[in-house]
């Protein structure tokens, strides 16, 4: 009888005799490793994306991450990587230019951005920041990410007739006023806050 190569890395015993059903093995692609680094990020910060708490959230071994990933640097670049081209296409989205329709599409990425903000975008952002504070390749990703998007509204700014010293003003104008707002506790502050926006955002957008 021809003798069998033996996986000792596996329970060779027949499910059936141990009782129990057969368990699918898991089987999780980079970009799942990524988005599961990115919720750990938002609820514990750099410090808490750790390899073997990633494996335990996603039921997998330890093993299963490195044959993505190199090392936990490697993921980290990644998590970053994603984070921007995220970014950088929904900016792309929020300030794309129609001719003759520049004013009205500053007053739409004021009303997006100037929004109530879900709790675990906030988090991700806000984690995202703090990581910049502490390392200079993340710093440099949000750096990238904040000069496109200061950049794209400056487009719509000149696009409506400003020159570009007061288009480069009121862009970052806009975005002192839309972060603010997304960090502020201020909804007793008006009875009317959706007038007040309003308001807020013509200041920002008229001649």
């Amino acid at each position: 009888m021809e003798n069998k190569p033996v996986n000792s890395s596996v329970d060779s015993t027949p499910s059936k005799a141990r009782g129990r059903p057969a368990l699918p093995r898991v089987q999780l692609d980079p970009e799942r490793w990524v988005e599961a680094a990115i919720d750990v990020l938002a609820r514990d910060g750099i410090a808490g994306l750790r390899v073997e708490v990633l494996a335990k959230r996603c039921g997998v071994t330890k093993g299963s991450f490195y044959w993505h990933f190199k090392d936990r640097q490697a993921l980290l670049d990644a998590v970053l990587a994603f984070w921007k081209d995220g970014r950088i296409r929904d900016i792309e989205k929020v300030t794309s230019v129609a001719p003759g329709k520049e004013r009205e599409q500053l007053r739409y990425a004021i009303e997006v951005y100037g929004a109530s903000r879900n709790r675990k975008g906030m988090a991700i952002e806000l984690a995202i920041r703090d990581w910049a504070r502490h390392d200079a390749q993340a710093a440099m990703v949000v750096e990238t990410v904040d000069l496109y998007r200061l950049d794209c509204t400056r487009k719509l700014f000149v696009a409506a007739g400003m020159s570009d010293a007061e288009a480069k003003s009121r862009s970052l104008l806009l975005y002192a006023c839309v972060f603010g707002l997304s960090l502020m506790h201020y909804s007793h502050f008006d009875n009317d806050l959706s007038n007040l926006k309003q308001r807020i955002a013509e200041r920002i957008i008229s001649d």
